[in-house]
């Protein structure tokens, strides 16, 4: 079984239904179940969802739910694929300490808000070979999405333009993530600024940088 990698960017609305979605049966069909099983898992955990439990919430037949998804994996899967149809970017507000506070300030709300379905869901990752690969396809998705919040700190002057986006991205969202999922201690409100301000000096002196390449051809 693949392991759900623990650590990116996941913002608040990572996990809810996409603020578009395409008309139809079938798109109001899938956004039924998809909801169904937002509202199952958050309030039974992985343990407790069910396909049929699934298809009375969403109030479709329960053969529908099998041939569409097949199995509580596939349930899963969509969930989060349905997570990178939003248009979510990260906020600009015009330093790279404040992108990164905010981009921690969503993080925080997702992982503390009971139920929190990203944090169920990272939990069923590990149960579920389909539900951890859609699980990596999000986070690289949210990872591409807030590589801006590293380019426009280079524009601007904060940081070198070989600043390595992703090391930055995983140093300044990491701390989120160990204090409230693999601790559980209490939520800390100064810490999403906290984890930006390491991130940022250690990012401005040059913890970061991508090694240059070495020169190609002979000598």
């Amino acid at each position: 079984m693949n392991d759900a990698p623990a650590g990116p960017p996941l913002p608040a609305r990572a996990a809810q239904a996409p603020d578009r979605r395409p008309g139809g049966r079938t798109a109001r069909v899938r956004a039924q179940v998809l909801d169904a099983v937002r509202a199952e898992l958050g309030e039974h955990g992985y343990e407790g969802l069910t396909m049929e439990g699934v298809a009375a919430r969403a109030g479709v037949h329960r053969t529908t739910v099998y041939r569409r998804w097949e199995d509580v994996g596939g349930l899963l899967a969509d969930v989060l694929d349905a997570a990178g149809e939003d248009d979510w970017g990260p906020a600009d507000t015009g330093s790279l300490h404040g992108d990164l506070t905010a981009l921690n300030d969503e993080i925080q709300e997702s992982l503390v808000v009971r139920p929190s379905i990203p944090q169920a869901l990272m939990a069923a990752s590990f149960r579920s070979a389909r539900a951890a690969d859609a699980q990596r396809r999000l986070w690289e998705d949210r990872y591409a999405r807030c590589e801006i919040i590293v380019e426009r700190a280079a524009e601007r002057g904060e940081l070198p333009r070989h600043t390595d986006a992703r090391h930055l991205l995983i140093a300044a969202t990491a701390p989120l993530y160990h204090q409230l999922v693999l601790l559980r201690t209490a939520p800390d409100p100064q810490l999403p600024a906290r984890a930006a301000t390491t991130a940022t000096l250690a990012a401005a002196a040059g913890a970061f940088d991508r090694p240059a390449p070495e020169e190609a051809g002979p000598k």
